[in-house]
């Protein structure tokens, strides 16, 4: 309670410290302290830290963040005005806004021309977007996404899918409900064998015949696969018991 009441105060004085947000000759206004700050980014100010390990901090206002409510403050010395090219040294202190308790403004942000922004004079540099290349690659994304969807049957076997990707790596295919579609031209029924096949166009033998032979060959490549994981398995399974006679 007692911590709570004075997290309370050290806010109140904060928003009350908010009015010496002005430079010299300049009256000055009670604002928040938030709103003070956004709209001091860029210009000299002198940050005081309440207690407990009081500081106080002078430089240029690089960023006052809503959001996680920090501000960063860069201490090194500006750099020299008649040097545009001269980028301002790096020394940032990132302090929460709850932790000031008094904020000053010293000297206005240096202005660069009226048709230039923060993000374009911002230091370190900011590079503009390629914005066409970015969507080109969300184009390709989305299509791509769209592509593996098509090739995934639904609600067929782990043979079937494995059947249409390998037609897929060396002709084109394409679901049809259950049915695979080969090349346009001939379309393969569950459950999947050489006698499943017909050809779209009738009479077109050729194309028949290719798919009849791809599919026959990659049915004994599954059957291969299928052996050997048998196999394995059996050999795992027929170890132990063996293993246990032996021990006993």
């Amino acid at each position: 309670m007692a911590e709570n009441k004075r997290q309370g105060s050290v806010k109140a004085s904060t928003q009350k410290q908010a009015g010496n947000a002005a430079g010299p000759g300049m009256a000055a206004a009670t604002v928040p302290l938030e709103a003070a700050l956004s709209g001091a980014i860029g210009a000299r100010v002198r940050i005081t830290t309440a207690q407990p390990n009081q500081s106080i901090l002078e430089g240029t206002l690089f960023t006052a963040c809503p959001i996680t409510n920090l501000v960063a403050i860069n201490t090194a010395p500006p750099a020299n005005p008649g040097d545009a090219k001269q980028a301002q040294n790096g020394d940032y202190h990132v302090i929460p806004i709850s932790r000031i308790h008094n904020f000053q403004l010293l000297a206005l942000a240096v202005p660069s021309g009226s048709n230039s922004s923060s993000f374009t004079d911002a230091q370190p540099t900011i590079q503009a977007l390629d914005t066409r290349a970015l969507k080109m690659r969300e184009s390709k994304a989305i299509g791509e996404a769209f592509d593996r969807e098509a090739r995934r049957g639904k609600g067929v076997t782990r043979e079937a899918q494995d059947l249409f990707d390998a037609f897929s790596r060396t002709m084109p295919a394409r679901w049809n409900g259950h049915n695979i579609i080969v090349a346009d031209a001939v379309t393969i029924a569950a459950p999947y064998r050489v006698d499943d096949c017909r050809p779209i166009v009738e009479g077109d033998t050729a194309a028949l015949a290719r798919v009849r032979k791809v599919l026959e060959m990659e049915r004994k490549k599954i059957e291969l696969r299928n052996a050997s994981a048998t196999i394995g398995s059996t050999s795992t399974f027929s170890r132990h018991p063996g293993d246990q006679r032996k021990g006993g």
